[in-house]
Order: structure tokens, then C-alpha cells, then sequence
């Protein structure tokens, strides 16, 4: 059985320009000890299926359809109280915003102790210690000093660690990280991934990796699912996905790579915008911006099988191009 499995997943806003699919149709399955990268532009999705996972849609925004089984478990109208009693301890979230995590007015102290002590009975110095090597492990110098300090006393950077050192105090069975790392340099960066794959391969965590930059997919997972649109597009291998991609707008999220520009030739661009939600073309949605668009693109091509990959097109592109 896996340890997750997101089936139809159909998620609405109602806004006044009319309902809003955010996330429409989205599947997908993770077993433990996996990574999965969730990739594509802004507005594709990605967070939205991260957080509708986890059951934080707030109105306007709610969960239409579909169905999410965490480890046999069905979440989508599950009680307020398992979810809780879930969030934190087996499923960790990790925002982008790490003022999304921390309490401006708590001590970084009170925060993680109050974080362990919520779902295991352990004493105060028992947590104290866990939080101490958390913090550690994701790179904070003088762990003993940061632990009584307040939020503002640190850096943007240095919140999103402490954010990430919070989601790690459990050992969670599933992490979802909405591009964490974005306000992190180079060097945490890397050491922030360190600590993710360690953590999957010690503990057997799956793990989710929310981002657009798809050089760290390359080096993170094991496989990717490319959005647009509030659907999945192409999911497979991320050796074949990016090596081989079979959907015109994987292809174009590649080109514009500007490190796979080695001939120093001007990048190509995927031409127009991403489409309002509100304002969806008939059929595929990528058709305005598609060069290989063709009259049959006006009907909605199904996510279908192709060897171990699926891909959401009439036309997919040929592997070996």
C-alpha cells in the first residue's frame, strides 16, 4: 500500500469572476521513503494541491471532489481533530513563508518545546534537547543562544532553517516543502537538501518538493510531476521527464534553463502567459502557447500511459527528441 494516494483531487474558489479550479483532477502516488518534485509556473497549482492535502483550504477555498489516503487513511472529511492529531507529527509542512510557521511574540524555545510536546509526552528538557539539534542539523550557528531569541531577531534565511528544523522534530512519515529553500544562498541550500535526503533515507520519510527550479528536482527526486493549469501535465522518472520530456510545455520549462544554454544561443521562451483560471481555453490549456497546437487540442487530452510515463497530450513529443 502506499503511503500516499491523491485520486480526482478537484479543488474550487468561488471568487466574483466565478469558480476557480485551482487544482483539477490532480492524482498522484508517493511511496515511503520517495521523493516527489512538483514542478511548473506560478499559479500552476502546486501549492494548492500541497495544501489541500493537508486539509488547510480555508474559504473561499474548498475541496470539491477527489480523495487523499495517507497511509489507508482517507483525509478529505476526516475530523478536525485527526487531522490535527496528524499535522506536525506524521505529515510536516513546510512554507515558503516561514512567518506561516513562527509566532512573532513566542521564543524560538517555547515554539519547538511546545511543537514536541504536543504529540509526545516527553519532558521540557527532552524537548529542549531535540529542538537544540535540530537546529544544528540545519545549520544554525550557537543553537543554545538562538533558541531564546524571538523571530525578528533573525534573518529571513534564518527563519525559513528554523521553519524547516520544526518540520524535522518529529521525523515526519510524509513532508510537503513549498519551495523552501527560495530565500536560502547557495551553500544552506545545499545543506538544507543534505539534511532532506538523509532524513528519506534514514527514517524512510516520503517527501514532496514543491519549486520551480528544476535543478534541484535533478538532484532531489526520483520522480516529477510538471503542472499547468491546475492539472498534471507529465509525471514519470525525472531521469526520462527531463532528459526526454513528452509534453511541449516541459520541453519549454527546460530551454529556458539558461545552464542547458552551453552554445551561449539566445534562451527560448515559452510565448504568452500562463491562462487566468477564469478564462481557460476550450480543450488543452496550453494550446495558445503551444507550437505543435492543432485543431484536436480543442478537446481536453486525457493523462495517458506512455511506458512509465503519463503525459496530458495529443501530440506528445518523441522521447528519443
Amino acid at each position: 500500500m502506499a503511503l500516499l494516494e491523491v485520486t480526482d483531487l478537484v479543488t474550487e474558489f468561488v471568487t466574483r469572476d466565478g469558480v476557480l479550479r485551482a487544482a483539477d483532477g490532480v492524482s498522484l502516488r508517493l511511496e515511503r521513503g520517495e521523493v516527489l518534485g512538483l514542478v511548473g509556473e506560478s499559479g500552476s497549482g502546486k501549492s494548492v494541491t500541497g495544501f489541500s492535502i493537508l486539509g488547510l483550504v480555508d474559504p473561499p477555498g474548498r475541496i470539491a471532489a477527489g480523495s487523499v489516503r495517507f497511509d489507508g487513511q482517507e483525509l478529505i472529511g476526516a475530523p478536525e481533530e485527526a487531522l490535527r492529531a496528524l499535522r506536525g507529527r506524521r505529515i510536516a509542512m513546510i512554507f515558503q513563508d516561514p512567518m506561516m510557521t513562527l509566532n512573532p511574540v513566542l521564543s524560538i524555545e517555547t515554539q519547538m518545546v511546545e511543537a514536541v510536546r504536543a504529540h509526545e509526552r516527553v519532558s521540557r528538557a527532552a524537548a529542549r534537547a531535540r529542538a537544540l539539534d535540530a537546529l544544528a542539523r540545519v545549520g544554525i550557528a550557537s543553537p543554545e543562544q538562538r533558541l531564546r531569541q524571538y523571530p525578528h531577531q533573525f534573518s529571513g534565511g534564518m527563519r525559513q532553517r528554523v521553519a524547516i528544523a520544526i518540520a524535522l522534530l518529529h521525523r515526519p512519515d510524509l513532508i510537503i516543502a513549498d519551495e523552501p529553500t527560495t530565500a536560502l544562498d547557495v551553500t544552506v541550500q545545499g545543506q538544507i537538501l543534505y539534511e532532506m535526503q538523509r532524513l528519506v533515507a534514514e527514517a524512510g520519510s516520503a517527501l514532496i518538493w514543491i519549486t520551480h527550479d528544476l535543478a534541484v528536482v535533478a538532484g532531489l527526486a526520483q520522480r516529477v510531476a510538471v503542472m499547468y493549469a491546475g492539472r498534471i501535465v507529465e509525471e514519470g522518472p525525472v531521469e526520462d521527464v527531463l532528459d526526454r520530456p513528452l509534453h511541449p510545455y516541459t520541453r519549454g520549462l527546460l530551454d529556458s534553463v539558461p545552464a542547458n544554454n552551453a552554445d551561449a544561443r539566445r534562451l527560448r521562451q515559452i510565448p504568452g502567459m500562463a491562462p487566468s483560471l477564469a478564462a481557460l481555453p476550450q480543450g488543452c490549456a496550453f494550446r495558445p502557447r503551444c507550437e505543435r497546437a492543432a485543431d484536436a487540442c480543442g478537446r481536453m487530452p486525457q493523462l495517458a500511459a506512455h511506458a512509465a510515463r503519463r503525459v496530458r497530450c495529443h501530440f506528445p513529443l518523441r522521447a528519443a527528441a
